[in-house]
């Protein structure tokens, strides 16, 4: 899963590079997978607050109902999870590490 998360980073800052309108749609899907995932995994863990809050991410991605933010504001998102996601894999790595 944190190869999974680190891929998903990446690509939600790649979305800033002016893409074809394919590969948004390729990561809006990737994106509510690995939330639904993230949200799962969470629920099992009993970690209410991440799962409410992957949970929602999967919502906001989902490619069946688009949510119209302006380039502007999905840019912003983009940026916002992908450095959440990754201060969260350095969090894990740090407690596994340990």
């Amino acid at each position: 899963m944190k190869h999974l998360k680190l891929i998903l980073a990446i690509a939600l800052l790649l979305c800033l590079a002016p893409m074809p309108y394919g590969f948004y749609m390729l990561i809006r899907f990737f994106a509510t997978v690995m939330f639904g995932l993230m949200a799962y995994r969470y629920h099992q863990e009993k970690k209410e607050n991440l799962m409410i809050t992957f949970g929602a991410l999967a919502v906001l991605f989902q490619p069946l109902i688009k949510i119209p933010l302006g380039r502007t504001v999905w840019n912003v998102v983009d940026v916002v999870i992908a450095v959440v996601l990754i201060i969260q894999l350095l969090r894990e790595y740090g407690i596994k590490k340990r």
